[in-house]
């Protein structure tokens, strides 16, 4: 279900609300609630509001708001405009969709994407970008253009490579095989292309050879960093994902509560993993270091191109 909403604000300040050391101060959600459906999804809280008591269901899906109810900002762009227009901005890099994916379904009927692209490219203005979804490479026109002026960072998630794994665990999000494609297309440019496989789930993606499996592509697309997390669970997120356990994965129930005991995974599975994350990120020469690439984009001159100039600054 569809909710067209009109916003006075398209850029969100999270150094005010967020605890964590983020690259950047502002995010841009064009959606509010995500159909990718995804089941370890952290931003569910973010639907409260339209949540009632009792609404999930066992199959960890249908009933979440967040997921079926989708609020889109029909008036993105002109409050965007509104915001990179004033003097007080300073260019600051923007993470577009820290909430909820950019490239969702609904955004192949809506197409605002394109509109918030259009003005990164005329503010000339660095930006973020996660997600799960090819259809990114609708716009890779303008993308490819924006990182040509400041700094772009396409980022995509893959928690699996296993196709029917990966369909119960983020329903309508584009297959794994799929999401590398991006990543191919995306080395031939000037953005910096990111994995992020988050999160590892215990017991369902954790394997050695899907951890591999995952790493040694991202190593084939010349990723310029790759990023692990492990699961967390609090909240309505763990509400959810228990449901969805009970219903598809019941044998996992029990281990899962004895590994969170409280909202963050046992520290000797944390150990274990990372013991094996690690040899597998210097193995296929990856980096975790997602700011040094950045740094290099926005510290480092343009050169200018004759394009830059009109016929009168000759």
């Amino acid at each position: 279900m569809f909710e067209e909403i009109r916003v006075k604000k398209a850029l969100n300040n999270i150094k005010e609300t967020s605890r964590l050391k983020l690259p950047f101060g502002w995010d841009l959600n064009i959606y509010r609630g995500c159909e990718h459906g995804c089941n370890y999804c952290y931003a569910m809280y973010s639907h409260n509001y339209l949540e009632t008591e009792g609404s999930y269901s066992s199959t960890g899906k249908e009933n979440c708001a967040f997921f079926r109810r989708i609020c889109v900002k029909t008036n993105i762009a002109e409050a965007l405009e509104k915001q990179l227009g004033a003097r007080s901005w300073k260019r600051d890099v923007i993470n577009i969709g820290g909430v909820c994916d950019s490239y969702q379904p609904a955004e192949a009927r809506y197409g605002l994407m394109r509109k918030v692209l259009a003005l990164m490219i005329e503010y000339k203005n660095p930006v973020i970008i996660s997600t799960k979804s090819d259809l990114i490479l609708r716009d890779y026109d303008l993308l490819e253009e924006l990182s040509e002026l400041t700094y772009v960072n396409v980022a995509v998630t893959v928690t699996t490579m296993d196709d029917k794994l990966s369909s119960l665990l983020e329903p309508l999000a584009s297959s794994p095989e799929m999401r590398f494609s991006v990543l191919r297309a995306f080395k031939d440019t000037a953005a910096v292309t990111g994995l992020h496989m988050m999160h590892v789930l215990p017991f369902l993606t954790d394997s050695p050879q899907n951890l591999e499996q995952i790493l040694s592509l991202a190593a084939d697309c010349k990723v310029d960093y790759a990023l692990t997390g492990i699961l967390y669970l609090r909240g309505e997120t763990r509400k959810h994902f228990f449901n969805f356990l009970a219903c598809n994965f019941p044998e996992l129930s029990v281990p899962y509560r004895r590994l969170y005991e409280k909202g963050v995974v046992d520290g000797a599975y944390q150990a274990e993993l990372y013991g094996v994350l690690r040899p597998l990120m210097e193995k296929y020469q990856l980096s975790g270091d997602y700011i040094k690439p950045m740094q290099a984009k926005l510290l480092r001159p343009r050169q200018l191109k004759l394009t830059d100039f009109s016929k009168d600054d000759f």
